[in-house]
């Protein structure tokens, strides 16, 4: 007789985050509670000649504090934003290391451009002296994966390393492959979390050439309107965040502080356009119905959504469409809040601090609000706790995250419930 084993729960354990709203929990979950914006004028490079000026650019961090002096001048910014969070993540969580079982653990990164500020110096500079004005760490910053390496090289884990780039639904795609190693038996405890440093001169160029970036300049916490009829695209922002994924009973033995838990993920893609997502929604829909599907759960279980929530008429149409198609006449009655006019759009670590702020309001049983939202968009009609926070105590929180090449995923977290 064949007895069924029951499924290994996934749960929340610890959290860091590095991000322009602030680089520990209690300062980041209070802008974001109270939609203080952390938007304002680029300082990093001049931007007189183009449209766009403004961004969320982390203040006050300083890389010796979390790396060490040697270790920060190694490192590119992107690198230094990760290695930070993993840390402080792995502090949230009072993992102890040398306890535990290196061949047990792992680390799964998300990121879209890390490495582009390496890649563009080291290009410069071959120009410029040839190869030998190479610096030795080009290669080590220049590699789009060294983020997940150099977090395991850092802690001593030696069970599992990879990096996920699949855009801005890198970082949901990272947590829901952590969950995944965790209950397929493959590892007791991981590290999940993404990292973006975009703000490089060429690169903010680009993105000034695509148009999706918003131009009111002149009022930076007003900005990024998601939702809203003067809505114009997004703020840009920079960071990490990371998450600690363990299964429950490896939690329960060691006493963790359980934060919340990983209840689905799904993932999908449209196929439809390189930029643009399909106008029915379709493929965040089809995530949404994934991840209920995993978690086992009825749409009406969900009390609360966190929005992709760009600030561009396509996607925030889309998403519309999207949770209007899976709720039904219910849709109305589910709280939906963009957080990213707070935080800026962090690209492929946007999941994972957008996670983080899931799991927070688990545990606040606070709704953070979708600021600067004045008079709905045409097609817009959804409840997106505009302004203010909502006090709730929410059971269910979704995450949903969209990005290029129509790459749709979406994350279900839950309130932990302690096992009968």
């Amino acid at each position: 007789m064949t007895v069924t084993q029951p499924p290994r729960r996934v749960v929340v354990t610890g959290l860091g985050v590095i991000a322009p709203n602030g680089c520990d929990l209690g300062t980041f979950w209070q802008s974001v509670r109270d939609g203080v914006s952390a938007a304002g004028p680029i300082s990093r490079f001049d931007v007189s000649k183009v449209p766009h000026k403004i961004a969320a650019e982390v203040q006050g961090f300083e890389p010796a504090r979390y790396l060490g002096a040697k270790q920060a001048r190694r490192f590119e910014r992107c690198l230094q934003y990760e290695l930070a969070a993993a840390g402080l993540a792995a502090k949230d969580a009072a993992l102890d290391f040398n306890r535990l079982d290196a061949d047990r653990l792992g680390i799964v990164d998300a990121s879209t451009v890390n490495g582009i500020e390496s890649t563009l110096k080291a290009h410069l500079a071959f120009l410029e002296h040839g190869y030998k004005g190479m610096s030795p760490f080009t290669f080590i910053n220049a590699y789009s994966g060294s983020g997940s390496g150099e977090v395991a090289l850092h802690l001593g884990i030696k069970g599992h390393a990879i990096t996920y780039c699949s855009g801005s639904a890198s970082g949901n795609d990272a947590i829901g492959y952590a969950a995944n190693m965790i209950r397929n038996d493959e590892a007791d405890l991981m590290l999940a979390g993404g990292c973006e440093a975009p703000l490089i001169e060429a690169f903010w160029h680009g993105f000034c050439v695509n148009k999706v970036m918003t131009r009111r300049n002149e009022e930076p916490a007003r900005a990024m309107r998601p939702f809203d009829r003067s809505r114009d695209g997004f703020v840009m922002g920079e960071g990490a965040a990371f998450l600690v994924l363990e299964e429950l009973a490896h939690a329960l033995d060691r006493r963790a502080h359980i934060r919340a838990e990983v209840l689905g993920q799904g993932r999908s893609c449209e196929a439809y356009h390189s930029v643009l997502p399909h106008p029915d929604g379709a493929g965040i829909y089809r995530a949404m119905e994934k991840a209920l599907r995993q978690a086992r759960l009825h749409p009406s279980e969900v009390d609360y959504i966190n929005a992709h929530g760009t600030a561009t008429e396509s996607n925030d149409l889309a998403e519309t469409r999207a949770i209007k198609r899976l709720f039904g006449p219910a849709a109305t009655r589910v709280a939906v809040s963009a957080t990213k006019p707070v935080t800026g759009h962090l690209l492929g670590a946007a999941g994972v601090l957008e996670a983080v702020i899931c799991v927070l309001a688990l545990e606040q049983a606070v709704i953070p609000p979708t600021i600067n939202l004045d008079e709905p968009a045409e097609g817009c009609d959804l409840d997106y706790v505009p302004l203010r926070p909502r006090p709730y105590p929410v059971r269910v929180a979704m995450n949903l995250n969209s990005g290029f090449g129509g790459k749709n995923s979406c994350l279900v977290l839950g309130r932990f419930r302690t096992p009968e």
